[in-house]
């Protein structure tokens, strides 16, 4: 979307930092911040909006407050996509994620509502429906749009590389719950075992290649993709 010439907003909800084994604190949550705002500039979006709550603690805000900050985004920015979890998806046991899907699923549907949150009007930000909603997931059975990456994959991992301590992180507890489980890494992998950026490639490639098996391209990354209300989809479907 960026190579298109579209403007990118991505919001981070919380600080990162609990995810580490090595880093801790403020300490993590800077170098979050400072990895995220590189991958932005890979991916050719804005600097990024960091809310900065703290990690694995949405569950504990006071009920709507996410929906009601996401909700308030979007009438500021007035996005014609929002991109975020799918919050049908049962299988996504972080609880910071199940709080983002659903709050940003409530805020995509009714930030086009004048009565929630009057507020807003009187900070001069207007309703506004978002077009296009893509949530992801890894669940196939959810998949009705499917995107060629091809061109831009190295672009993605060179992104991904960018988030070095999360890289580390996400990697190490693979390997970590590899060896309880008694597997052989390195005749596994060979000198890859060592090299994490190498395996999150690697990874990143089969998953790509798997979720473009169906399709005429050769990497892909896949959505439930709506456009309108499920209800009126349901129609136009039906029509």
């Amino acid at each position: 979307m960026a190579a298109d010439g579209c403007r990118v907003f991505i919001v981070v909800a919380t600080d990162g930092s609990k995810g580490s084994f090595a880093l801790a604190g403020r300490e993590l949550s800077d170098t979050r911040t400072a990895e995220m705002t590189a991958a932005c500039q890979i991916m050719g979006a804005d600097p990024p909006i960091m809310l900065g709550f703290t990690d694995f603690e949405l569950d504990l805000l006071p009920p709507g407050k996410l929906r009601e900050v996401f909700m308030r985004l979007i009438r500021q920015h007035r996005p014609d996509v929002v991109i975020t979890e799918d919050p049908f998806w049962l299988g996504e046991t972080h609880p910071d994620h199940r709080a983002v899907a659903i709050a940003a699923m409530e805020a995509i549907n009714y930030a086009s509502l004048p009565r929630l949150h009057p507020e807003h009007l009187e900070q001069e930000l207007q309703p506004h429906f978002v077009t296009e909603k893509y949530f992801y997931s890894e669940e196939p059975s959810r998949f009705n749009k499917f995107v060629d990456i091809s061109a831009i994959f190295e672009k993605k991992v060179e992104a991904m590389a960018a988030h070095a301590s999360q890289v580390e992180f996400l990697v190490e507890g693979v390997l970590r719950q590899a060896r309880m489980a008694g597997l052989d890494l390195q005749a596994i992998f060979g000198e890859m075992a060592d090299d994490k950026l190498s395996l999150l490639r690697m990874g990143l490639k089969m998953t790509a290649a798997g979720l473009a098996a169906s399709q005429e391209f050769e990497l892909a990354e896949a959505f439930h993709y709506q456009r309108f209300d499920p209800i009126i989809e349901n129609f136009l479907a039906g029509s």
